[in-house]
């Protein structure tokens, strides 16, 4: 009884999904699939590893920016480091990125150039987690495998009004998932489980008159869809000081530098800045700018990271070309291809406006 329950469930949201899917660039709609066309594993684990902790429109134009300059697998494993940091900078957690260039190197090196099929192969290579293992084998290859994302996540706690809080009770959601998806069209399951979560489902006023799970869905029942998923009482992020330096000549150079690789904002582009950390505060006074010269204070940003909040004095001066050790000086007209981010791009434009649309008079 219970599992002819859960393929009526799959079926119902098959249904929708063949008529409300979502159209994007990385995936194989249901009447392409149907005609024949498979799913790219490169594109489906790109798009994965991009839409993580990140919205669809936003990624939109990453993922045709990587395919543009790096079309295949191989292609992205060849590619400098630096090149790969430069196309991702905006984009955030740049972890990933340094994760994505690991993994697209031993797909090239380890399976010449063709991603393993199975959750397990894919969860060896550099980067990938369960997570993303289970999308591209589901996705990709077909494979019967549990995929949940925070989309999936809300729409499996209202299903089922799962009252234990997150994290803890993932465990308990993918057991869940994992009883729902078919055999049949498990990464068209998937897919849907995400689309109805990203449309209808949403986590403020979800559209329950025309969700396909509306009659089965317990927390509707109780007339409370909002209050799941339950989650446990988030911290207060802890707010971290530094300050920041936009040293620029005569001729519009900006000075510039490139963060060690491991850490936050490993191997990324920045403008020198003091030794913040997640943990400690950093200098906020000229003391610790990185050469002497007329700093002058040019305001403050704020930028809000995963685990804290940084707020980062800018100071700016205009000097002559000084001679450093670990940094470069860097035309403003060429700071848009620089892998500098988000915080860096906020520093230097509070410090130059207009930096990035044009050069400084």
């Amino acid at each position: 009884m219970l599992q002819t329950i859960h393929i009526t469930h799959a079926q119902k949201l098959l249904t929708w999904y063949d008529r409300h899917h979502r159209e994007l660039p990385w995936r194989v709609s249901p009447a392409a699939a149907k005609a024949g066309k498979r799913a790219d594993p490169y594109h489906v684990w790109l798009s994965e590893v991009m839409l993580q902790q990140t919205t669809v429109q936003a990624v939109k134009p990453y993922f045709a920016k990587f395919l543009a300059l790096w079309p295949r697998v191989t292609d992205l494993a060849a590619a400098p480091v630096e090149d790969v940091m430069a196309a991702w900078a905006g984009l955030g957690y740049y972890a990933r990125a340094r994760n994505l260039k690991k993994c697209a190197e031993a797909v090239a090196a380890e399976h010449d150039g063709v991603f393993p099929d199975t959750e397990e192969g894919l969860r060896a290579l550099p980067g990938i987690g369960d997570y993303t293992s289970a999308a591209v084998s589901a996705i990709a290859f077909n494979r019967q495998s549990a995929v949940m994302d925070g989309n999936v996540e809300r729409v499996i706690s209202r299903l089922y009004a799962i009252d234990a809080p997150l994290p803890g009770s993932k465990p308990v959601m993918k057991a869940k998932v994992a009883d729902l998806t078919p055999t049949d069209r498990p990464g068209d399951f998937a897919q849907a489980m995400m689309d109805l979560g990203a449309t209808i489902c949403t986590p403020k006023r979800p559209t329950c008159a025309l969700c396909p799970f509306r009659d089965d869905c317990l927390a509707f029942a109780e007339h409370d869809p909002e209050r799941f998923p339950v989650k446990a009482a988030k911290k207060e992020k802890p707010v971290r000081l530094g300050a920041v330096f936009v040293a620029v000549t005569p001729e519009g150079e900006v000075l510039l530098r490139r963060r060690i690789d491991s850490g936050l904002l490993g191997g990324m582009t920045e403008v020198p800045t003091t030794a913040w950390t997640s943990r400690i505060d950093g200098g906020t006074t000229t003391e610790h700018a990185p050469f002497p010269a007329d700093w002058e204070a040019s305001g403050t940003v704020t930028h809000v990271f995963t685990h804290f909040e940084l707020r980062l004095s800018v100071f700016r001066a205009k000097t002559a070309r000084v001679a450093t050790i670990d940094g470069w000086w860097e035309p403003v007209t060429n700071l848009e291809a620089q892998a500098l981010p988000t915080v860096m791009k906020k520093a230097i434009s509070q410090a130059i406006p207009l930096a990035f649309e044009k050069s400084p008079n």
